[in-house]
């Protein structure tokens, strides 16, 4: 692998008439790290925001041991890479065979579940196993997300009573857990959700093990600055102190965005200019999918050696492939005298970026290069927590 102190000295270096993939392993390990100081439980990396084996490397030597796999895919892939870290099946419909591997070959403990047709697939998967941790899935607001995911998962609050109580004999451990939405833009996202948790639990009269809060923390992004993270965990730590649940019961949470946005930026090339239309080599079918398709800014710069005093303009970039619809509207703000030949380097795309990408039209083909400057916008640059020795705090009431 290519490496280089920094995004601009790779563009100089190496003029590439391909996108480069820019990771900054640091970048990734703060996160980690400040997961593991800050957030008052325990944190499960949701592997689908970023699956490269090297950042899961990354996560696990800042101390991050628990991940959350959505499909037997990834179930194999974290075991393959991480043999020792403790895998979370969380999605909540999953085909009989993946969870029967999951236990038997892969050591899986722990699946979500919205429904009883889930309950009973589970036990009969796993032939009614007595070590089973169970986190029935409750359906809360997006109303506070970017992106919703309130209309797939999760069960109902006047059908939980009855799944809880029959999750909770089946279970050595049970657990409620939620998904506020991705890029949640207030702490009180959580809050509401938690306030459901309450009203389920008083409702169905079982003693809760487990609160996992999932996922839904935010990255901070052009026009999409959030509040501190540590305002998120506040909130979340005095709603689950009031929850009425088991003296030892864990909170538990499943960041995805947070941990693995600042790992990663494109290095891309503008091929031609149209007015203020850039046709770069990268686009809806490669790393900016959200970009085209959900209309999200990423910090984005000009990489020249000279200085450059132009004034700032707004952009929209097309893509290469021959599709109208690999069109990013941006606006996306470049000094004005951007020309073809340039490079450009697009921020923020360790989440979902490279998990994304396709090799639609025969573009898809990337090197990867590993800088050591910041990521183009950060989180976690105030403050570098010192490591601590496990990601776990139990909580007693």
């Amino acid at each position: 692998m290519y490496k280089h102190h920094s995004a601009l000295g790779v563009a100089l270096s190496l003029k590439p008439a391909a996108p480069v993939t820019l990771i900054r392993p640091q970048a990734a390990a703060r996160a980690a790290r400040y997961f593991s100081t800050k957030f008052p439980g325990r944190s499960l990396y949701a592997v689908k925001a970023n699956p490269s084996p090297a950042l899961l490397e990354t996560l696990w030597a800042a101390g991050t041991t628990h991940f959350d796999v959505a499909s037997i895919a990834e179930v194999r892939l974290v075991a393959r890479t991480l043999p020792r870290a403790k895998l979370c099946f969380m999605h909540p419909v999953k085909a009989e065979e993946a969870i029967r591997e999951a236990y038997f070959k892969h050591g899986v403990r722990t699946f979500s579940l919205d429904s009883m047709e889930e309950l009973d697939k589970i036990v009969r998967a796993t032939q009614a196993a007595p070590d089973l941790e169970l986190c029935v899935r409750l359906r809360v607001s997006s109303e506070h997300s970017k992106l919703s995911l309130a209309s797939k998962f999760g069960c109902e609050l006047g059908d939980a009573r009855e799944l809880l109580q029959a999750a909770r004999q089946a279970a050595d451990a049970l657990g409620i857990c939620f998904h506020v939405g991705s890029q949640a833009m207030s702490p009180h996202a959580y809050v509401q959700a938690i306030e459901r948790v309450r009203a389920a639990i008083v409702d169905a009269s079982v003693t809760v093990d487990i609160v996992d809060v999932g996922g839904g923390f935010p990255s901070t992004y052009p026009g999409m600055e959030p509040p501190p993270l540590e305002h998120y965990f506040s909130a979340i730590h005095r709603a689950f102190e009031s929850l009425p649940i088991s003296y030892s019961a864990e909170l538990w949470c499943e960041p995805g965005r947070a941990l693995c946005a600042e790992y990663s930026s494109l290095l891309v090339r503008v091929e031609k200019r149209r007015g203020n239309e850039l046709f770069i080599n990268d686009g809806a079918y490669g790393a900016l999918f959200d970009a085209a398709h959900l209309g999200w800014r990423f910090p984005v710069q000009l990489l020249r050696a000279e200085a450059n005093e132009a004034d700032q303009d707004a952009f929209s970039f097309y893509g290469p492939t021959c599709d109208d619809m690999d069109h990013m509207a941006g606006p996306f703000m470049l000094p004005a005298d951007v020309r073809a030949g340039d490079y450009i380097e697009i921020g923020m795309l360790g989440a979902y970026g490279n998990a994304m990408r396709t090799e639609f039209n025969g573009f898809g083909v990337e090197s990867i290069a590993q800088v050591a400057d910041e990521p183009m916008a950060s989180l976690y640059r105030e403050e570098e927590p010192a490591p601590r020795r496990s990601n776990v705090v139990q909580l007693r009431r």
